[in-house]
């Protein structure tokens, strides 16, 4: 059973196809490692019921020769996706109990291409940290660990439960949102690949809302081409969603093995960061390494605007979260505690409701877009957010296809490590990726090495809009030189 878990989706597809297997077996398979592996909470619902109906019907079709592009493939779903008929809790207390009557608009188009749910990954409430340990269904364990240590490691935030479910073989993909980095940052401790689209690439329909004009939707998976795969059918217009672009979806798994011979990949001279480890330096060289070998030239570049991107970005999300969370008051759905009067009852619900890290965004976003703030805060954090998505305009109007940066300042850390009272430490895990989605642009992490205690690191392709065929083309050169990662088992 271990070696159906252990396929790609490629490889997948292919034995489904080739009646090697069936759905049923491939779900099973995926059903006995969750259940042996509930020691990483990286599930907060499993779904069996529903993954047998779903892998029974693909084996119909399959015996049909009406196989769809994900036909019998199981997939994990992180609790922000509306599932029809589902618990979707968005990893907070309250909604706790909420059960959506229809799908997200990304999860329909899996269900429209023949996926199987497998069940509800865990994430950080309301997307919001860096480790996914603000889930009010507790944090999750990575299935990776340092060197002779049993000490439990984070996978990284708020995708966490997605990214440890891919890299631990309990599921063959996992969709994630990426609003600050929380697709980026969890591949990259978990040696798993993830990609943020450009934004409006995906739909954002049906994903309960963090800051709405940074959240993207997009895939974790083991191998750059199954990402592709997997993007492929998460991808298209939405008349739902106005931020949804209407463009063609290329078929990017066509892009993946393409050569890069004479592509310009440019090196940003402000990711070198002070204080950044010497390995994680040493791992970007290699990745350029890579790709020179691979016939790309490398051309330094400059971001001025980069130093601004963090404290930007923690104004501007907030004060979005700030906006989207209003709705969560008791009355319509979710969580409602009692109270005399409807004031009590916003103040009850809430206070109940919403953990410590999201009331702290709350209460931050509220105050910069108070009377009196606004202009000296949020105002001033849009107007650098204008500068740094010029920044990236001008580099690639000189002719760069793409940028090579590093995905994360170091491998993963421990549970509780940097949850202290400075939540800036925490938020500065965030450094290499809030420039991409604060300029709207697509972004791989792409396993590329472990460090000395035996982690996954990642490397960070960063793409024009619309353009994550070049990264999937560049990705799959630092994989073959790379190759993969698989954590050793210690949980089952």
């Amino acid at each position: 059973m271990s070696e159906l878990t252990s396929l790609t989706i490629a490889a997948a597809r292919a034995g489904l196809r080739a009646k090697k297997f069936s759905a049923a077996e491939l779900a099973e398979a995926h059903l006995v490692a969750m259940e042996r592996a509930r020691a990483l909470n990286a599930y907060v619902l499993e779904t069996p019921e529903r993954a047998h109906a779903m892998a029974k019907a693909s084996d119909a079709r399959i015996a049909k020769g009406e196989a769809h592009a994900l036909e019998g493939i199981p997939l994990a779903i992180k609790d922000m996706f509306c599932t029809a008929n589902v618990r979707t809790t968005a990893g907070s207390h309250i909604l706790d109990n909420f059960i959506p009557t229809y799908d997200s608009t990304v999860s329909s188009q899996l269900w429209r291409d023949g996926a199987v749910l497998l069940g509800k990954t865990n994430n950080d409430e309301f997307a919001m940290g860096s480790s996914n340990e603000t889930s009010f269904m507790g944090p999750v364990t990575s299935p990776w660990r340092r060197k002779g240590s049993n000490t439990p490691l984070v996978p990284g935030g708020s995708s966490g439960g997605s990214a440890a479910a891919v890299a631990a073989h309990l599921a063959l993909g996992a969709t994630g949102t990426d609003t600050g980095g929380s697709i980026r940052q969890p591949a990259a401790f978990t040696g798993t690949v993830g990609i943020k689209p450009t934004y409006g690439r995906c739909s954002r329909w049906g994903i309960v809302a963090f800051a709405s004009s940074l959240d993207q939707a997009g895939p974790f998976t083991r191998s750059v081409r199954d990402a592709a795969i997997l993007l492929r059918s998460m991808a298209g217009h939405d008349p739902k969603d106005t931020t949804s672009v209407d463009l063609e979806v290329p078929d990017y798994e066509a892009a993946v093995g393409a050569s890069v011979k004479g592509l310009k990949i440019g090196i940003p001279k402000e990711y070198r960061v002070d204080g950044m480890p010497a390995e994680i330096e040493k791992l970007w060289e290699q990745g350029r390494a890579w790709l020179e070998k691979a016939g790309a030239q490398m051309v330094e570049v400059s971001l001025p605007h980069t130093k601004y991107a963090l404290p930007a970005y923690y104004i501007v999300a907030p004060a979005e979260a700030s906006s989207n969370l209003a709705r969560y008051d008791g009355v319509r759905y979710g969580l409602r505690e009692p109270a005399r009067d409807i004031g009590g009852l916003y103040e009850a619900t809430r206070a109940k409701g919403f953990g410590k890290e999201v009331r702290r965004r709350i209460m931050i976003g509220t105050y910069v877009l108070s009377a009196g703030y606004y202009d000296a805060y949020y105002l001033r954090a849009q107007k650098v957010r204008t500068l740094i998505k010029q920044d990236f305009e001008d580099a690639f109007a000189s002719g760069i296809d793409a940028m090579l940066t590093p995905a994360t300042p170091s491998a993963a850390f421990g549970i509780g490590e940097k949850t202290g009272a400075d939540p800036i430490e925490m938020y500065l895990n965030d450094v290499f990726t809030v420039t991409v989605n604060m300029a709207g642009l697509p972004g791989i992490s792409v396993p590329a090495g472990l460090d000395g205690q035996g982690l996954p690191l990642g490397l960070q392709l960063i793409g024009r809009p619309f353009d994550e065929a070049t990264l999937f083309s560049l990705g799959q050169v630092i994989e073959d030189a790379a190759g993969r990662f698989t954590p050793e088992r210690w949980w089952a």
